[in-house]
């Protein structure tokens, strides 16, 4: 039997689509092994790449290259959004001996006995689809959580973002489509699902629908014990839509909301659709209608123009929303975006220098939220168990426990926080009240 390895770069979203290519190749009568590091036992290596920033080509380059060197007989195929967004440059890799965009991962089993056939250089990189593409998994490699695809594509263009060029304009996967998969994954033993997409919050702009129709959907399959939500954008989330997602209890309450700056004059900058006031005013109504829960979000720092004055209002700004975590991260120029061309780019020591102040600040209210628990019953999932009898999981709000227990079996446990070590609650199992 053929050997098949795969490798994600980015978010969720590829990584579900890396499972389905895998199901794809699985059901075509290949076994995948692991890509380990470049170098599997593998007849093929599939890379799905992103190209969120110039970084992302950088190190993709990178791992072409040494993917080559270490597997010189090896099939080597190049998949996922850096072909799709830069397809010229992308046929110009000459380690891949296949590059398939985007609309043309379901070729992966079609082209690849092509090329075993006839031994020449396949690249097919086809327009968006038009509609969802309604892809197909039963597991989720090496996890006990799963994530799943029901939305692509993205209407918003800020300027620092090339993916409506990677993925086209907004599609919406059915609810009913929905539905059978995660059906699908409760029969296999997960508890948890992650409901992801490009742009989630437009779930539902193509078809008259909203997130909430699919959050129900979801809900209403027996055996998951969670629902899960990925990033949201905030000038989507009205009243209304906030009424309805507090009335599903398999909701996590959780909510990853995508800031990007706490300066309004860099948000229009960015070309993001809202204010920090309206950003702010999210926030609340959040804490209102789901008590306790966690607010997660991403702030970029060095965006173009950049001044240490508005540094300093979007530091105050995160500061005061008290986030439970935040991913800082500083901008990197994205050729073809109109940030690339923006004067008063910012140098990488000053990026260097704001990601490190903002950390700070974000690691205090960190912190602070994790601190809450202690003393605290909550339900856990687990999801890893270790040979000295501890099992590691999360809350619903996503902060991670480890506690000791006998037990194996899946399913959440009732367990009461008594500290923290470093990120870690830790806790005793607790027999329900």
């Amino acid at each position: 039997m053929m050997k098949i390895a795969f490798y994600t770069l980015g978010c969720k979203v590829n990584q579900y689509e890396t499972e389905a290519m895998r199901h794809m190749m699985e059901q075509a009568g290949w076994q995948t092994t692991d890509f380990n590091g470049g170098r599997a036992d593998s007849d093929v290596l599939v890379i799905n790449s992103c190209t969120v920033t110039g970084e992302s080509d950088r190190k993709l380059r990178q791992l072409l290259r040494r993917c080559r060197r270490d597997n010189p007989t090896a099939i080597l195929v190049l998949t996922g959004c850096m072909p799709q967004a830069y397809p010229e440059t992308a046929a110009s890799f000459m380690e891949a001996d296949i590059v398939l965009g985007n609309a043309a991962r379901r070729l992966l089993p079609t082209c690849v006995a092509e090329f075993l056939t006839h031994k020449q250089r396949i690249v097919r990189i086809p327009d968006h689809n038009k509609t969802f593409e309604s892809l197909n998994i039963h597991a989720f490699h090496e996890r006990t959580r799963a994530f799943v695809k029901i939305q692509d594509g993205c209407n918003r263009f800020c300027s620092y973002c090339i993916i409506p060029y990677a993925r086209g304009r907004v599609r919406s996967r059915h609810p009913e489509e929905i539905r059978q998969e995660l059906e699908q994954l409760a029969a296999a033993g997960y508890r948890e699902v992650v409901l992801v997409g490009i742009n989630l919050t437009a779930y539902g702009q193509d078809c008259g629908l909203t997130i909430a129709d699919a959050l129900d959907a979801a809900c209403a399959v027996e055996g998951l014990e969670r629902i899960r939500l990925g990033s949201l954008e905030p000038d989507f989330l009205t009243d209304a839509l906030l009424e309805r997602l507090s009335a599903q209890p398999k909701l996590c309450p959780q909510f990853h909301i995508a800031l990007q700056s706490g300066c309004d004059a860099t948000l229009r900058r960015m070309n993001r659709h809202y204010d920090t006031t309206l950003f702010a005013d999210l926030c609340d109504r959040l804490r209102r209608l789901f008590p306790g829960c966690a607010l997660t979000t991403d702030v970029m720092v060095g965006f173009p123009g950049e001044t240490e004055e508005e540094f300093e209002q979007s530091l105050t700004f995160v500061q005061k929303m008290g986030f439970a975590r935040v991913h800082v991260f500083p901008y990197s120029r994205r050729p073809g975006t109109p940030a690339d061309k923006m004067p008063h780019q910012i140098q990488n020591a000053t990026k260097a220098q704001r990601s490190r102040r903002l950390t700070e600040v974000c690691q205090e209210t960190a912190n602070a939220y994790a601190q809450t628990y202690i003393g605290r019953t909550v339900w856990v999932l687990p999801e890893t168990w270790e040979d000295d009898g501890t099992v590691v999981g999360h809350t619903d709000t996503y902060l991670t426990v480890r506690v000791k227990t006998d037990r194996r079996e899946n399913g959440q446990m009732a367990i009461t926080i008594t500290g923290r070590e470093n990120d870690v609650l830790l806790g005793v199992e607790t027999p329900p009240q």
